[in-house]
């Protein structure tokens, strides 16, 4: 493979000479710029950029890890991500996890190796205090409160506006509650804050047999309001983990002709604003571009982005 040594050698000009042609510096006379780029054209040479951001120290890309991508949370995080990114000149590199550990150590081991400039965790199962150690080789950033951790986070205020549903729930005198949640409340910050929310508004935790985890698309809401008929549980009121995941506990109550509970959802979507359905907006999007801006090094700390609840 031809490099810019070759370069040099065969146009007669030193390395740093080769190099300020191929980065259109000055200091070079039209002459000298003619003849090295007669041999950069004859040897088609195209510069190695993984090498030159190596050497500068930089690479311009930023991973971003995703467990997947059927929750609206994801889609709206990465869309205000890859905005972010585009504006400032960044590449975005996404990395699959499915929430094992294992990938998720991995990644960091490749922050570690240089392989990009800054790492954000749109969610993850690994201890957040285990990323720490890795903060000396890039910006690590998650997208969640970290508590007293020290690490870059860019994450929705959940508390306020959860407590603001509930209340909305408790006012119209609902009672049997379903609650479903992405994932389990030890291992989800969002799952927890629900949890914890519901439980300081109705004073009382909620039924375990009425929350529901793994709920994370349409189809996994579909199953969600099979699993509450089957088992004879009759809420009055599903809280669902997504406007489109409440639309599938619709849809089945409808192919089954039966009454449906009320129902609320999350993200705003238009699914919700078609079914007219109450919604929280939390903003992924702001979340999104503010966990960029921490990863490239233009701010820093903790951002919290304030939540909407929408009653409709």
């Amino acid at each position: 493979m031809t490099t810019i040594r070759d370069v040099a050698r065969i146009s007669g000009y030193s390395v740093s000479t080769v190099s300020r042609v191929l980065n259109h510096k000055n200091y070079v006379s039209d002459g000298v710029r003619r003849n090295i780029q007669k041999v950069i054209n004859d040897l088609d040479y195209v510069p190695n950029d993984v090498a030159r951001d190596l050497s500068r120290g930089r690479t311009k890309n930023i991973g971003v890890v995703v467990p997947n991508v059927e929750h609206p949370y994801y889609t709206d995080i990465i869309r205000g991500i890859m905005a972010a990114a585009f504006a400032a000149g960044y590449n975005v590199l996404m990395l699959p996890s499915r929430y094992e550990p294992q990938v998720e150590h991995g990644y960091l081991d490749q922050l570690r190796r240089r392989a990009f400039d800054g790492l954000i965790f749109t969610s993850h199962t690994m201890p957040v205090a285990d990323m720490v150690p890795y903060k000396k080789y890039g910006e690590v950033v998650v997208c969640h409160d970290p508590g007293s951790i020290d690490i870059s986070a860019a994450y929705t205020e959940r508390g306020p506006s959860y407590r603001a549903a509930f209340r909305w729930i408790q006012r119209r005198h609902y009672h049997n509650v379903g609650l479903v949640l992405p994932r389990g409340v030890d291992i989800s910050a969002t799952s927890s804050a629900t949890i914890v929310a519901y439980t300081r508004v109705f004073g009382t935790a909620p039924e375990p047999r009425l929350v529901r985890t793994g709920v994370m698309s349409y189809s996994d809401g579909y199953a969600a309001a099979e699993y509450y008929h089957s088992q004879n549980l009759a809420p009055d009121f599903i809280f669902a983990n997504g406007d489109d995941i409440a639309a599938g506990i619709l849809q089945y109550y409808r192919d089954n002709h039966l009454q449906a509970p009320a129902l609320m959802g999350q993200e705003n979507q238009l699914s919700g604003q078609l079914l007219g359905i109450p919604t929280i907006d939390h903003h992924f999007r702001d979340v999104g571009a503010a966990a960029l801006r921490l990863a490239i090094g233009a701010a820093s700390g903790q951002f919290p982005v304030h939540s909407d609840f929408i009653p409709r």
